[in-house]
This record gives structure tokens, C-alpha cells and sequence, in this order.
């Protein structure tokens, strides 16, 4: 029995981009497409089977421990980048302050879809989320540069809408206007989950 379902809901690529592996920023730059390996995509930041561990993952592992990388990619929705600009009084965020791989448009609540679930492409391309990615003080600096001022609300401005970390499931090729699919885990959430967090 499949473990996960197709479901009616796509996504468009409106906006690719990479982080250079030798600079300090995140900041991003623009692509017309992304070729994506096993190890993400090459020459890029965070390109890799494994990575060292970081604050993400500070609870369970010590600093540079190395892990999986299953942040491989960083995908936002251009909804949710509206979102936060409003609240940060901008026109618009560019995806690059933010160090995103892909923007996409078409999936709402797009940060809080299950963990676990895939963005298929219609040519066998697998992208796999792993979870929510939290807002850090790197894109207020980006933003800062750009738009004095701005910055400082970006944090919460982008408080479950920073969109998801994501790894390659299998290979193939991202380009402007490619279709994805939504596929997510058959599965209801764990039954225990909100006495656990609350305590």
C-alpha cells in the first residue's frame, strides 16, 4: 500500500535561484533552471549528501557533527513572501535576501505542510520536505542592505512563512514555469503530539 497519496494540488516555479559556495552572504542569485543531483546542486552552499549540523538540529546533535543533508534546497511561496512584506512595509521581497532555491505559487499554507511530503515534477524529478524552515537574522541583514530600515522585520514578519528545507529525492531539472505536485504522507498526525508539546 502506498505510503503517500497524490492530492490536487500544484505548484508553479516562478523564480530559481543559487547561493554561491565560496561567499559569506546567503545571499541568492537568479537561474533560468536548476540541474539537481543526489547532492542538490553543484558549487552551490549547500550542496551535499552530508553537511555538519547546525542550530536547526542543536538538540540533537554538537556543533559541525556530520549529519544527512536534508537542506539541500530552501523553497518559499511567493503568497507567503507577499505576506511578509506587507508586514514589513515593502512592495516585495526578493527571494535572493532570503538565500531561496525555489519560489513556487499555487500551494497555500505552503510552510506548514506535512514533513515528509513531495514536490513531484512531471519529469520524475522528487523533491522531499523535511520540515519548516525557521526565520533568522541572515535575510534581515540582506534586506538591511537594500532596504535601510526594513530589516529588523523581517523575524517576525516571516513567523511560520519561511517556507521548508528540502533534499532530492531523485534527480532531474527545475525550470521557470515547471509544474509540481503535492504529494503528502497518508497518515494522521501522532495522537500524542499537543500533550507532549504543551508540557
Amino acid at each position: 500500500m502506498p505510503a503517500l497519496k497524490p492530492i490536487d494540488v500544484f505548484a508553479t516555479v516562478t523564480w530559481l535561484g543559487t547561493v554561491p559556495g565560496e561567499h559569506d552572504s546567503i545571499r541568492a542569485q537568479a537561474r533560468d533552471r536548476l540541474d539537481l543531483g543526489w547532492e542538490g546542486i553543484a558549487g552551490e552552499r549547500h550542496v551535499g549528501v552530508n553537511r555538519a549540523s547546525c542550530v536547526r538540529v542543536k538538540t540533537q546533535y554538537p556543533p559541525e557533527t556530520e549529519i544527512r543533508n536534508v537542506r539541500q534546497l530552501s523553497i518559499v511561496s511567493a503568497e507567503e513572501l507577499a505576506l511578509i512584506a506587507q508586514d514589513t512595509g515593502l512592495e516585495s521581497i526578493n527571494p535572493e535576501w532570503l538565500g531561496a532555491s525555489v519560489v513556487i505559487e499555487g500551494i497555500a499554507d505552503f510552510s506548514h505542510v506535512p514533513p515528509s511530503s513531495r514536490l513531484m515534477g512531471e519529469d520524475g524529478l522528487g523533491l522531499v520536505i523535511d520540515m519548516n524552515n525557521r526565520p533568522c537574522q541572515l535575510p534581515a541583514r540582506e534586506i538591511e542592505k537594500d532596504k535601510p530600515g526594513h530589516g529588523k522585520g523581517f523575524k517576525p514578519a516571516a513567523q511560520g512563512r519561511r517556507g521548508v528545507t528540502a533534499w532530492v529525492e531523485h534527480p532531474g531539472v527545475l525550470t521557470l514555469g515547471a509544474r509540481l505536485q503535492l504529494h503528502i504522507p497518508d497518515q494522521p498526525v501522532w495522537s500524542q503530539l499537543d500533550s507532549h508539546l504543551s508540557g
